[in-house]
């Protein structure tokens, strides 16, 4: 594979994988696109394979690490009558009940940067659950096309549901001190907005690049948010300033942050938009949120 450095790939790259990763265009248009910059001995195949995520690679904390006791559940989801799958961790260490931490991935299920993030979370010392909102259909299939394909045929406010019942489990649970927040990236992210409209004991809220709740709910949250969003990610940003006009006007309690030069998806370090100095500065910021509002 030809050596390709992010340095070197324009925007517009980033900005078609974008909508390719959002289903605005096809995988077959999103090839066809990348053509126009396979130029310099760069073929179309290695830009491919460079923006692919890297799962295995990305792995900071392993499955098996010995510090922590994560095991896969499943919890009652008022729809239907179903069950969703989720992954819960704790520090093995852990002799108290502790905040607990609702992880919310993309739109492409529960894949295994999330099940990371989740256990990272946990680590930081909280008991964390990350549902997988596929479960339905079988759960996330092993890669990100089919998985956001698989997500897309579900339906929006069903899924909705089967958050809010991960909010409910966490917080009964034998091990949760009874205060728990929620971080989400991406799709993720509007679902930690929603649950701030949808539950108003929900402690504390940590959307990234989420979409906004229209500015008539706003009146109806009452968690602490801490948002963070990504300079060049026009598309989301765009719901931003009258999100903000909505809190500031109803006296919310609300951080925001926007990271310079970073993309959407700055936080996921298994893709080339990966901005490792925004994603430590965005992770610590939330865990000492986290610290503070679930203590």
């Amino acid at each position: 594979m030809d050596q390709i450095r992010k340095e070197d790939i324009k925007q517009e790259v980033f900005d078609l994988y974008d909508d390719y990763a959002h289903d605005r265009i096809d995988r077959r248009n999103f090839v066809q696109s990348l053509s126009a910059y396979a130029v310099g001995g760069i073929t179309v195949a290695s830009l491919m394979g460079f923006l692919m995520p890297d799962y295995q690679g990305g792995i900071q904390v392993k499955a098996n690490d010995p510090r922590l006791k994560s095991d896969y559940i499943h919890y009652d989801s008022p729809k239907g009558g179903k069950k969703i799958k989720a992954l819960l961790s704790k520090p093995e260490s852990a002799t108290g009940k502790l905040g607990g931490i609702i992880v919310v991935h993309e739109n492409r299920g529960l894949n295994p940067h999330i099940e990371d993030v989740a256990r990272r979370a946990a680590l930081a010392g909280f008991v964390s659950l990350a549902p997988d909102a596929l479960t339905p259909l079988g759960g996330y299939p092993g890669n990100d096309d089919q998985g956001r394909e698989m997500q897309s045929k579900r339906d929006r406010n069903e899924m909705s549901e089967d958050f809010i019942a991960a909010y409910d489990y966490l917080k009964n649970h034998k091990d949760c001190n009874g205060k728990v927040g929620v971080v989400g990236f991406c799709f993720g992210g509007g679902i930690a907005n929603m649950m701030a409209v949808r539950i108003p004991e929900l402690s504390a809220s940590v959307p990234f690049y989420g979409g906004q709740p229209a500015p008539e709910d706003v009146p109806k949250i009452k968690a602490p948010l801490l948002l963070h969003y990504a300079s060049l990610d026009t598309r989301v940003n765009e719901g931003w300033p009258a999100y903000e006009a909505a809190l500031k006007e109803n006296k919310k309690e609300y951080k925001a942050y926007m990271y310079p030069d970073a993309n959407h998806g700055f936080h996921n370090d298994t893709t080339p938009r990966y901005d490792k100095a925004a994603a430590e500065l965005a992770w610590k910021r939330t865990i000492d949120f986290f610290k503070e509002k679930l203590a």
